[in-house]
Order: structure tokens, then sequence, then C-alpha cells
């Protein structure tokens, strides 16, 4: 059957009978099973949600339903969606610690290791595979074997995906993950709509008329499920993955070995190479001495490239936890920046973004 378009879905309630909203269940079950498709995984395990956000939140709340108790321990660089959520279940009663970050950003596997010696086995583990201030890459195949074998109960190994998506390769199966987090504009896709990889059914705390299987109540997006699809098969698949992660690689190779020649830049982690297996080629965080991220990020805007201090769902708050955690100076942490790259980014906007950097350095 050919795919259908935004444009040609009904706009009908998928959970309607009616001849349109047949229509647009059909369309929704396709735009699934494309998506399990790139995945790698069965159609049934997927389910539509708002965003990262909120695929998150489901897997992490359901903690306060699982008999038998036990903790939850997160990563010490997690985005807000994990980190604050997680915060939430210890002020809640639940049992929640943090894994320590290394010096270059990444959760190595002798950190978990000490950190269930000392807390011991959680009932859920959620660490990202690709942290968004510093593209840091987490080995989630070894961190998960390690969950694996620390005893008790089986450990629901969750992972937040939204940065790993067209980015880095994924193996959902192959790192044993009981559930993971994607978001449609990561890709390029609507703001909006998300998606939430489960390997088995969870009970969740947010009922409604039982769509997406009970999981995510409320009328589907159908329209932004098919967006999804279509820039999940254009960035994620392995082929287009793997070209686009090539050429990213070139540009950011420029870019850093540019920014070692500046006596006033530091990359953090300051071990980064230009080409460094460690880290995604789409993210890079580095500070100016004596120039706050903020000051930074408002002098390259005025001349056209949009840079951040972190996260922009926190770029509101001063702090930086995920610098903290990776035992980044705090001066340091205030002059930080994160410089990111998409798919249509071109050499000649690199080499413009190196010449802005010096522009800005002359007059500050």
């Amino acid at each position: 059957m050919p795919h259908k378009s935004t444009g040609e879905v009904s706009f009908a309630n998928p959970s309607s009978i009616h001849r349109e909203g047949k229509a647009a269940r059909e369309a929704l079950e396709e735009a699934r099973e494309r998506c399990a498709k790139v995945l790698g995984v069965a159609a049934k395990t997927l389910f539509f949600t708002s965003g990262g956000t909120e695929s998150n939140a489901i897997v992490l709340f359901s903690m306060l339903l699982r008999p038998g108790g036990g903790g939850i321990c997160y990563s010490a660089v997690e985005h807000p969606a994990v980190r604050e959520n997680c915060l939430v279940l210890e002020r809640m009663g639940k049992q929640v610690w943090s894994i320590p970050a290394d010096k270059d950003g990444r959760i190595g596997g002798e950190s978990l290791e000490k950190a269930i010696e000392k807390h011991g086995s959680p009932r859920m583990a959620a660490i990202m595979a690709v942290n968004n201030e510093t593209g840091a890459i987490m080995d989630l195949k070894s961190l998960g074997e390690i969950l694996r074998k620390s005893g008790g109960p089986r450990v629901h190994f969750h992972a937040d995906l939204v940065q790993a998506a067209g980015k880095i390769p994924l193996n959902l199966e192959g790192w044993d993950l009981d559930s993971a987090a994607f978001s449609a504009h990561k890709l390029g896709g609507p703001r909006g709509i998300g998606l939430l990889y489960l390997k088995k059914p969870l009970s969740v705390l947010v009922l409604g008329g039982g769509q997406e299987g009970g999981i995510r109540p409320g009328t589907e997006n159908t329209a932004g499920a098919l967006e999804f699809a279509a820039v999940l098969e254009a960035h994620a698949e392995a082929q287009a993955q793997k070209a686009a992660a090539a050429a990213a690689e070139k540009r950011f190779m420029k870019l850093i070995s540019a920014l070692g020649s500046i006596e006033r830049c530091t990359l953090i982690p300051e071990d980064r190479l230009p080409l460094d297996s460690r880290f995604s080629p789409w993210i890079l965080q580095t500070a100016f001495r004596d120039i706050p991220g903020e000051v930074m990020a408002r002098a390259l805007d005025d001349l056209g490239f949009a840079v951040s201090t972190g996260s922009a769902c926190s770029a509101a708050s001063p702090e930086r936890p995920v610098l903290a955690a990776m035992g980044i100076d705090p001066r340091l942490r205030l002059e930080g920046i994160r410089i990111s790259q998409g798919w249509s980014t071109t050499d000649e906007e690199i080499e413009a973004l190196i010449a802005a950097i010096h522009e800005v350095l002359e007059y500050l």
C-alpha cells in the first residue's frame, strides 16, 4: 500500500468506527509499522506520545505501581526530562540515586559497578544514549550487561534516545533495553509527537480512553505520527544515518581543529579530539575565557548563529548540572556554550561560524 501523506490523512478520531475514523486508524497503524521497521522492533512495542519528556515520564512513574518496591538510578548527566522526574519520585518516597559521570561526561562501567555496590541493585535504571549538552555517547550494551548481573529482580533498563536517533547507530534489542524514548523534533519533524518503545507493557499512572494500548491515553496525533515515520525513515535508517554521520564528522573535525588553535577556547571535556568516537559528531561543548556563555550566545546570535548555554528546556536556569557532574570548574561551567549542527549544515557555515567566533573574541 502506498504511504499516506499528512495531507491525505483523515483528521477523524482513529478510535471512531465510522469510515473516516477507520481511515485515520489505518494511517496511524501504517506510521507505527514504518517506525518499527526502521528501529528493528515489533510494531506492537511502539506507542505514540507527545514527545520525549512524556515518553520518559510514563516509564519513570510506572515505578510507583511496581510491586515489591525497589529503587531507581539515573546517570548524573541525564536530561531534565529524566533527572527532574527522578527527583519527584524521591520526594514521593522512592529510593533514588545517581550514577557518577567520568571526566569525559560518560557513564563508565566501573562507576556503575561502584554505585550498585554502594546503593544496591535498582529495580529501574535510566541512562541516556547521547548527552544533549556534550554529545558524550554511552556504551549502553556494556552498562546493560552490568545491570543484568547486579542481582535481585530483573532491572528495567530505560534509555532516553532523543539525541541518538538519526545521529548514531541504534540497536534497541542488542542493547537489551526494556524501554526507550524518542522525539520527532530532534529528527527534523514536528514538535509535540514522540515515541515510546516498551519491550513489555507496564502499568501506567495516567488513564483515560485506552488509546495506544492503554499506555498513553488521549486522542492520537495521526498527522504527527505520519510525519514521525517520515523523518525516522529519512534519518535513522542505518545507511542514511551512516552517510550523514560521516559528513558531520568531517565538518566538526574542521570546527574542533580551529577552536583548538584559539588560546581563549577550552573544549569540554578538554581531551576531546577532532575525530573522537566517544562523542556524537553533532554536539560540541566549549567555553571561551572571560566570556559568560550567555553573553557569547547573544553575540553569536547577533551575527546569525544560534548556539545555546545548555538544554533549551532549562535555558532560564544558570545552573549546569551536566557540567557539574563532570567535575568542570564553576567558572568554566558559566562560560560553556553548546554548538550543534544538523543534516543541512554546510562546510561554508562551519567556516562562517569560525570567523564569527574570531570576530566576537576581538571585541569581547
